[in-house]
Formats: C-alpha cells, structure tokens, sequence
C-alpha cells in the first residue's frame, strides 16, 4: 500500500527530528522543512503531499501565512499547526484560515498520532468529493451507489470538522474538558428514548456538541474567573448563546443544530435567557439538551466541590420539571434506569477523541441504552 506523506515544517532541526521519528515509526513516510519557505520548494516540486504540519512561530514567513498560501496554491492540502505558545487567539486564527487541527507543544505521542490520522482521513475524504464533484454530471445516472457512499463520509468529514472546534473550546476551558462529549452522548440517548429518527439524532448532537462554542469569545478574565461572577460579568457570559448561534448558523449543515446553540440556556417557565423563551416555544432540542446538561452538570467534579450521584441528579431534574424542564421529556427521563447513564458515562469517556464525531448518533450510546 501507498504510504501517506507528511510535510514536517519548523525552524527546530530537534522538533523536526522527533516528530518525524514517531511519524515514520507508525508507517508514515515524511520530509523535513526549516522553514515555510523551504516547505514551499518542496510543495512546488512536489505538491502531492498528504499532510503538512507546520509551527506557527518561525522566522521569515510564520506557519500562519504558510497556511494561507498553501489553501490558495495547493487547495484540499490538510494542515496541522503546533506551537509553544498558549494563545487561542492564534488556534482560532489558525481555524478560520483552513487549518484541520492544532497541537500545543510539548505534546504527547498518542496526540500526535490521533491528530495525524484524522487530519490524512479528512484529507482524503476532501480529495474523494473533490472527484466526484469534477464528474457528477457523469455518475449520478451510472453510480448513484457510489455517490452516497461519497455524501456520507463527507458527513464524517463535517464531524471531524465540528470535533476540532469541539476542541478549541476545550483549551480555553480545561474545567469543563469532556463535557461536550458527555452532554451529547445523553442527549442523543434520552433522544432516541423518545423515538426521535436518525435526522432528528443528527441535529441534536451537533448541537450539543457545540453549544458551548460561543465562549470562545468570552474574554479569559471572565470565562477563567475563579469566584463568583459580578452582575456585569455575568452578563458578559450569558452573550455566550448568541455568539456562539452567530457562529454556527452560517455553516449550511449546522443551521438547525444553531437553534440548540442559541437556546440551550432556556428555561420551561420562561425564566431563562437570553430570549427567556417558553415551553414549547424552545426548540424540543433544547428542552432534551437541558436535562443532559444538567444531568452532566451535576454528576462532575469542579474545584469548587465533588460530583454528586446520578441518583441524586435524577432527583433534582424530577424536582425541577415543570420550571426548568419539560415535564413530558422529565417523564421519559425517569423510566430510565440510573444504571444505565452511569454506564453510558462511563463509556463515553474511554472512547478517544478520534472516536467522538463517529460515534455522536451511533453505537456506544445504542448499545448503553439498550442495555447490551
């Protein structure tokens, strides 16, 4: 089989050095670059790489306008940026301008390796809808087959998309790490406990997922505050919903999944923002969404306190139907055995973060709440 080549760039002979050694040593075929201009003499001679991975910081041109010039000269070429600088500024920069991923420096090896193997997939999977787009007119008659088979794994290419932004949020909030995952995972679950069809299940885990996007926004000395928020403050963070449904409504696929976004903040009995929506006037993804966040919410630890028992958890959701939640989805949340969203915990969190965007509507969360 063909080995997939990967374009190492950055001024470090060192760096260069151990991330080419682990790449090659898992089968990877790799070429060194000190430079973002060194990188593109070899892009020009040679533009069939499978992935380019560059820091950000480096003399001369920096990693960033290296990415810019790659999406202009050599469209569809994934690329991962590293760096030793802390700046999400930089990671959000590096997102809108076409990068697959990010990895802070020093990184583990299993980082890099499941970075690298989801960004050569994406790659793929763009160059595989890149063909079929140049020959639709040609196949849709003679390989129909072919051509859905193409449409859905780029559905699994718009959830690597939504896993990496899932992740950008994650280095700005390293409190709340793995929440999204949880919060989807009983979201879909309770969902498909309502009998919610594939489509439905689709739109509620991304929203889920992302429903905290918006507070890449948020400045760092509210979103990282210790203590209590002030009333200001607090104001502040509550724009989190509308920023992050700003965000999302403009991607064609996430359109309704922003609805989620933009009210999973409200409340059953109107007390909640930032529209203070009512009953069924909240989108039935977000009163599902609700109860998961909670769910989750109470059930994890904080610097500030332990998590508590999923059976007291369910006691509170029970208490609060009606106010904060949807006293019909309380219903159906209760005949669900406690056992069974300690164990659906419990197997979210083994799977890796690889895993995530597959298994959203999937598997694990099938087989939790079936019981197998």
């Amino acid at each position: 089989m063909r080995q997939e080549r990967i374009l190492v760039v950055d001024d470090e002979a060192a760096v260069r050095s151990i991330v080419s050694a682990i790449l090659e040593r898992s089968g990877y075929a790799t070429v060194d670059a000190n430079g973002a201009e060194e990188a593109l003499v070899h892009l020009k001679e040679d533009p069939g790489y499978d992935l380019v991975m560059s820091d950000v910081m480096m003399p001369g041109m920096d990693g960033l306008s290296l990415l810019d010039r790659i999406g202009v000269d050599y469209p569809g070429t994934p690329v991962v940026m590293f760096t030793a600088v802390h700046d999400i500024h930089v990671a959000t920069s590096a997102f809108r301008r076409g990068a697959i991923d990010y990895l802070l420096k020093p990184f583990e090896r299993n980082q890099l390796l499941n970075v690298v193997t989801r960004a050569v997939e994406h790659g793929k999977l763009r160059k595989q809808n890149s063909t079929y787009r140049q020959n639709l007119e040609e196949m849709v008659s003679a390989r129909t087959g072919r051509l859905r088979a193409t449409m859905q794994d780029l559905e699994r290419s718009y959830d690597i998309t939504l896993e990496a932004m899932g992740d950008a949020l994650d280095l700005r909030d390293a409190e709340t790490e793995g929440h999204s995952k949880r919060v989807t995972g009983y979201a879909i679950a309770l969902a498909r406990e309502m009998g919610l069809n594939a489509d439905e299940l689709k739109v509620i885990a991304r929203g889920a997922f992302l429903h905290d996007i918006g507070k890449i926004s948020t400045p760092d000395e509210v979103l990282l505050k210790p203590g209590k928020l002030n009333a200001r403050e607090m104001e502040i963070m509550r724009e989190h919903c509308e920023r992050g449904y700003e965000m999302v409504r403009k991607i064609p696929f996430l359109h309704d999944a922003s609805e989620i976004v933009y009210a999973h903040q409200e409340s059953y009995d109107g007390s909640g923002y930032p529209r203070g929506l009512m009953g069924e006037e909240i989108p039935l993804g977000a009163r599902i969404f609700a109860i998961a966040d909670t769910l989750d919410a109470i059930t994890s630890d904080r610097p500030y306190r332990k998590g508590r028992s999923f059976a007291e958890a369910r006691a509170e959701i029970e208490r609060c139907s009606g106010r904060q939640f949807d006293p019909e989805i309380v219903e159906v949340f209760l005949r669900v055995p406690v056992e069974r969203w300690s164990d659906l915990r419990a197997e979210i969190m083994r799977m890796s973060p690889a895993a995530v965007s597959s298994t959203l509507c999937r598997p694990v969360v099938a087989m939790a709440m079936a019981g197998d």
